[in-house]
Order: C-alpha cells, then structure tokens, then sequence
C-alpha cells in the first residue's frame, strides 16, 4: 500500500459515496488507474464494505450504555458460546473482548432506560457463562466513527 492508496482510503473514509470520477480528482489520479486501484483494495479487504451511518437517536435509538462483562469461565467453549450469542442481540452495536477483567464491554443501543432494563434483566442477565454484568450510562458521545489515521 502506497501514498495514493492511503489517500483513497482516507478520501471515503470522509464520504464513502463518491463517484471513481470524484474520487480520482481529489486524489491526483485519472478514472481508469483510481478504480483499479480502488477494486484491489476493495479485493484486498483494506475495504470492507460501504455502509450508510445512521443518527441512532433520530430513529428512536437515543439511549446508551456501555456493560462490562466478567465471565465464570474462559475455556474455549465457554467463549465461543458466550460470542455468539452476544452476536445475535441486535441493540448490541459493539462487543470487544479485553485482556484481565472485566472479560468483555458491550455497547448497548436501545430506545430509552425502561427498554434498556427489560433487555438487562431477560436478555443479557440470561448470558452463558456470566459471573457478572456491570453496567453505565453514557452521557454523551463525544468521538464517534472518528476515520482511522492513514
């Protein structure tokens, strides 16, 4: 990965939408080299994907917790069924696994404290493995979906 491929990178990490014709004017690049350069990162999985990003509180979404998970176990199986179970909440929005304790944070999107308490008490309360769940609000967001430094 060169310069101009960081630049590409960089440019739709701002705005994912651009045309191959915009995206190659702000890069220094003609259409026909910037999109084959843009295909190789997309085959190279240096792109993921491209996704809309949403105002999670404009669609109802505006409550937000983050939960500390600390587990019983942390044999493989126990881990592997405590993943994929987390994978299949839908209000769960991130869910990373940490070095000591807790064992895992999950960041946690729903509509408002009520919601987010029936969700706690049936749902992440009902984990496999759970020891125990530490649970607080966030206040207000103050870095989010920040591009990563190219």
């Amino acid at each position: 990965m060169d310069g101009l491929d960081k630049k590409i990178l960089a440019e739709l990490q701002i705005d994912g939408r651009l045309s191959v014709t915009d995206l190659a004017e702000r890069v220094g690049l003609s259409v026909s080299p910037c999109h084959r350069r843009l295909k190789t990162l997309e085959d190279s999985g240096a792109i993921a994907g491209y996704k809309a990003q949403l105002n999670a509180s404009r669609i109802g979404l505006g409550f937000s917790a983050l939960v500390f998970v600390t587990m019983k176990e942390g044999d493989n199986m126990a881990v592997a069924k405590f993943e994929n179970e987390v994978r299949c909440i839908p209000q769960v929005i991130q869910a990373q696994r940490l070095f000591g304790e807790p064992d895992y944070l999950l960041h946690i999107v729903e509509k408002d404290l009520h919601a987010f308490q029936a969700l706690y008490d049936s749902v992440l309360s009902a984990l496999p493995y759970v020891k125990r769940l530490t649970s607080t609000i966030v206040m207000k967001e103050v870095v989010t979906d920040k591009p990563l430094p190219m």
